[in-house]
C-alpha cells in the first residue's frame, strides 16, 4: 500500500486540523466550563458562547441518542473512506481539502460525540446574523469542500472529444 507525497500532506493537513480543533475546545472548555449558554465578547460581534451540539446540521438526530451512534458509525466510514481516497492523492488542493475533512471528522464526531456526548461549539458572531454557533471543525470541514469544489471546478479531468462525432 504506497502512499503518494500528497498522501502523506492530507495526512499531516488531517493531523494538524485535529489537534488544533481539540486544542481550542479544552481552551474553551477551561474558559466557559461545560454549563450551555456560558458566553464572553472576545473582540466585536464575535463572542465565546458555550453550546453542546446533540445533533446534526439543522439539529437533526438532537433528540435520539441513538443518533449520536449512528453518527459516529458514518464518520468512522467517511474517515476510513477518505483516509484511502487520500493516500493516491496526486493534487495538492484536493490532498489539503481532504485532510482537512478527515481531522474535522475525527474531531467533532468521534472524540466530542464519544467524550461528551455532544460536539463542543462556541464560535458565535450571531449579531451579524449568522445564526449557528460552530467551532474549529466545522470550520475546516466548509474549508475542505469548498477546496475540494475548487479544484473541481478549476482543474477538472478534461474530457476528450470522441473522434466519431
Amino acid at each position: 500500500m504506497k502512499i503518494t507525497r500528497l498522501g502523506w500532506t492530507a495526512y499531516a493537513v488531517a493531523a494538524a486540523t485535529l489537534v488544533l480543533d481539540q486544542i481550542s475546545k479544552l481552551w474553551i472548555l477551561g474558559l466557559l466550563g461545560r454549563e450551555q449558554g456560558s458566553s464572553v465578547q472576545a473582540i466585536g460581534p464575535l463572542y465565546l458562547t458555550m453550546v453542546h451540539n446533540y445533533g446534526m446540521s439543522f439539529g437533526l438526530l438532537k433528540d435520539h441518542d441513538w443518533g449520536r451512534w449512528l453518527l459516529i458509525g458514518f464518520s468512522i466510514l467517511v474517515v476510513i473512506g477518505l483516509s484511502f481516497w487520500a493516500r493516491k492523492a496526486t493534487k495538492l488542493l484536493p490532498a489539503i481539502g481532504v485532510g482537512m475533512i478527515i481531522g474535522a471528522a475525527i474531531g467533532n464526531n468521534l472524540i466530542d460525540r464519544v467524550l461528551y456526548g455532544y460536539v463542543v461549539d462556541f464560535i458565535d458572531v450571531s449579531r451579524l446574523n449568522f445564526p449557528w454557533v460552530f467551532n474549529v471543525a466545522d470550520s475546516a470541514i466548509n474549508i475542505g469542500v469548498a477546496l475540494l469544489l475548487i479544484d473541481s471546478f478549476l482543474y477538472g479531468e478534461k474530457k476528450l472529444a470522441d473522434p466519431a462525432e
